[in-house]
């Protein structure tokens, strides 16, 4: 089983992705796509009038603020024009492909935060009104169903919370945690970058290996939103991930190769 999570940045050839994907599905290999939308839904928000507002905790990640108008354009973009894009590609190369949001289901399942604590002008403020949280359960009873048919699953934010209402999750996140809650052998996280980079933003200086035990100590090496992707490749292999990669999702055959062990490899 492999988990393959692709962002939603600038500069990801989806096409490649999904033709990648497609080929090694028909050679037998089980698989879950996991997407982002981020570039895309910043595009549309702005054009909708409510540009996106992004906030950074105390701790240092950064997330993005979403109030209810902001939460229905993120599910507008993700579970519409982003999830739909990727099905369609996967249909057009011969693969069932399945997409659904972590809402449908319950298949990804969160407390819901209603405020959340930022740093602005150097001050702490609480910001109410968001629709946040983390992935604290995975109900696989779904994805189980859909993979036995012979269906690829096509997965994106947002989750559910316990009380069933709509919250934006880290994808990243809530991939690392559907890769442990399946006993996934591998899980990709593959972005515009060709993994993490010591020296941000020269590519050259690519960290190939992180061993499983010290994840947590290469955060001092990660971006912003590499943070959160760092932060669940830790989740992953302590929930008994046998590897994590960070892949270049750019171009070639992105998944064969971060399989192949280009990119930064956890393990």
């Amino acid at each position: 089983m492999i988990v393959v999570k692709v962002g939603g940045s600038a500069g990801i050839d989806y096409d490649a992705v999904c033709a990648d994907i497609a080929a090694r599905w028909k050679n037998g290999d089980r698989l879950i796509l996991v997407h982002g939308g981020s570039g895309e839904t910043n595009r549309v928000a702005e054009a909708l009038g409510h540009p996106p507002k992004f906030v950074t905790s105390p701790s240092g990640y950064t997330s993005r603020f979403t109030d209810r108008q902001t939460l229905e354009i993120f599910e507008m973009v993700y579970c519409g024009k982003m999830n739909k894009g990727i099905v369609e590609r996967l249909q057009r190369l011969g693969v069932n492909a399945v997409g659904l949001s972590g809402l449908d289901g319950r298949i990804f399942e969160g407390r819901h935060k209603d405020s959340v604590r930022a740093v602005e002008n150097g001050k702490v403020k609480v910001l109410r009104g968001d629709h946040t949280g983390t992935v604290e359960r995975v109900n696989t009873h779904l994805i189980d169903l859909l993979l036995a048919g012979g269906y690829l699953p096509v997965l994106t934010p947002p989750a559910s919370s316990y009380d069933g209402v709509a919250i934006n999750v880290d994808g990243d996140r809530a991939a690392a945690a559907l890769a442990v809650a399946l006993k996934a052998d591998a899980l990709l996280l593959l972005s515009n970058v060709p993994g993490l980079l010591r020296a941000y933003p020269d590519e050259s200086s690519l960290i190939c290996e992180i061993p499983a035990a010290d994840v947590e100590n290469y955060l001092e090496f990660a971006q912003d939103r590499m943070k959160k992707k760092v932060l669940g490749a830790a989740e992953a292999v302590q929930g008994g991930v046998k590897r994590v990669i960070f892949g270049d999702a750019r171009n070639g055959q992105p998944v064969s190769a971060a399989l192949g062990g280009q990119g930064t490899v956890v393990s």
